[in-house]
């Protein structure tokens, strides 16, 4: 309810002076006169998404739709587990500027590197691309991008001349052909002087649409004496122009080197003396000044490119963290009073896969809607929540949730407002909902008009008061507050006690007890 107030100022003998105020209560309409003052707030679309502070695994991002949409983050940190030796997202916008995130490692370009944005990316916000002579489809006319990775401390995994363990090294690839021989990873060094001559050897080529793995000199005794050499080959073909998730991995307790494409196991071999689970355990043992080259033969596209120290058992392979994400706004003034939120609004859709080479007019969107509920057809989905309170700093309220479009049951009156949005995946992990904008509906609580032909007369000690009944119908009564300065009406000398005095539904009343006589010196 509503508290509006007429002042009548008065002058007490003696220098005291007096100010009263009229006061009326006014009664909340109901929902059959919802629309009469409805007002609406928008957030998202053309006004941007500043009001959504606080975000948990969201990003923001300008090309799904004409205005800004919210949608999950998709790859970037480390979301194996593991704790990463190298890792090289190629998210940050230009080749130049590709780096490893632990800063274990320093990164060199070629200049005929390239890099894609989110829209063809595996995750995160770009990828490394590979330029062929001729891919037409990204325009461009060139060939010979390479990126070359070198250890700059000794906390990196394949600085020279170290000893260790357990590794896994794993990838996304979008190969625009896979020809024969094209070279996606190569690592070379120096051999350890202590094993005779010759370099030492990772690669990853390509044969007959399937990847080819080679370790040569890499895997040492455990005396130092001796080397055993791993070769590994994939079952099945790799498919142009789609993105598919390539690992190797290596268990130091058993000896097992294991390929693994998309999270299935495509080829094992151990690196022990017999050749198989049980023989003397051969384990890495680097060079002198080894280094990583990627792509130097390769036409196509890169992402997530990382080693960690640790045996992966469980490779990530969705696109979205299955955990989701969520939003929340900041408190949202609606104005003085205790305003009525009647709806929310909302619009926005579903991402579709990664665009690559010869899918660009596939579309990146699907199931746009307005309103409703956002539970799409891959089991993605938004839920939506509000409170609301009468101060921006306390929240008593719990959250209640709410479906797009509808209106709000129960009591959702207050000053201020926060909506929350729960983001979550498709079962696979490899679409995102988004969010474009939001609208939130209510009636404010205006005030409704003042009493008419407000009266006052000085008596001795008091004021009689009287006045014309509101205008508006909802009127359930009046108060009067008075006191001894303007805006502060909390006297305390009246007989009907403190300000403020409930006149209740009446025209006229005698304030007494003001202690000497007044007289009226202003309206």
């Amino acid at each position: 309810m509503t508290l509006i107030c007429a002042d009548i100022i008065e002058r007490i003998m003696k220098n005291k002076v007096y100010f009263i105020a009229i006061l009326y209560l006014f009664l909340s309409v109901s929902g059959s006169l919802y629309g009469v003052n409805e007002k609406t707030i928008r957030l998202g679309g053309v006004s941007g998404w500043s009001a959504a502070e606080r975000r948990t695994g969201i990003s923001e991002v300008n090309f799904i739709r004409p205005s800004p949409v919210l949608v999950l983050s998709s790859g970037g940190g480390n979301r194996s587990g593991f704790s990463a030796d190298l890792s090289l997202s190629f998210d940050e916008g230009h080749p130049s500027l590709f780096r490893d995130s632990t800063g274990h490692y320093r990164v060199t370009v070629s200049p005929n590197l390239d890099a894609v944005d989110r829209r063809y990316a595996q995750s995160g916000f770009g990828a490394a691309l590979f330029p062929n002579v001729n891919d037409s489809d990204f325009g461009i006319s060139r060939s010979g991008g390479s990126l070359v990775v070198e250890a700059q401390n000794r906390g990196a995994l394949f600085s020279s001349n170290n000893r260790f363990g357990d590794f896994t090294i794993e990838f996304w690839l979008n190969p625009f052909i896979l020809e024969n021989g094209e070279q996606i990873l190569l690592w070379t060094s120096t051999r350890n002087p202590a094993l005779g001559s010759g370099s030492q050897t990772i690669t990853c080529t390509s044969s007959k649409n399937r990847l080819q793995w080679s370790f040569k000199n890499f895997f040492i005794s455990p005396s130092g004496t001796g080397s055993i050499d791993i070769d590994l080959t994939g079952s099945m073909p790799v498919v142009p122009k789609t993105w598919s998730h390539h690992l190797v991995r290596f268990d130091s307790v058993t000896g097992l080197v294991e390929y693994i494409v998309n999270g299935k196991s495509e080829a094992i071999m151990y690196a022990t003396t017999t050749r198989r689970e049980g023989g003397e355990v051969y384990i890495p043992l680097t060079g002198e000044g080894g280094n990583f080259v990627l792509g130097r033969d390769f036409s196509g596209l890169m992402d997530e490119f990382k080693i960690h120290g640790g045996y992966n058992i469980n490779p990530v392979l969705n696109k979205y963290p299955l955990a989701g994400g969520r939003i929340e706004t900041r408190p949202i003034d609606l104005g003085a009073g205790s305003n009525g939120v009647l709806k929310i609004d909302a619009s926005g859709g579903r991402t579709a896969l990664p665009l690559t080479a010869g899918r660009q007019n596939a579309g990146l969107t699907s199931e746009y809607r307005q309103s409703g509920r956002f539970l799409f057809s891959d089991s993605a989905e938004m839920q939506f929540f509000i409170r609301v309170s009468d101060n921006a700093f306390l929240w008593n309220n719990p959250w209640i949730p709410v479906t797009p479009g509808l209106n709000i049951s129960g009591s959702a009156c207050g000053r201020y407002v926060q909506i929350a949005v729960d983001f979550y995946p498709s079962s696979g992990g490899q679409s995102s909902p988004y969010l474009e904008e939001l609208r939130i509906t209510y009636t404010p609580d205006e005030p409704p008009l003042p009493p008419a032909h407000l009266v006052a007369v000085a008596l001795d000690g008091a004021v009689q008061l009287q006045w014309r009944n509101s205008p508006d119908q909802n009127t359930t009564g009046y108060l009067v507050y008075y006191g001894t300065s303007s805006d502060d009406y909390f006297g305390t000398d009246a007989i009907l006690g403190s300000s403020p005095v409930n006149a209740g539904k009446v025209n006229s009343i005698v304030i007494e007890g003001l202690k000497t006589a007044c007289y009226i010196i202003s309206v």
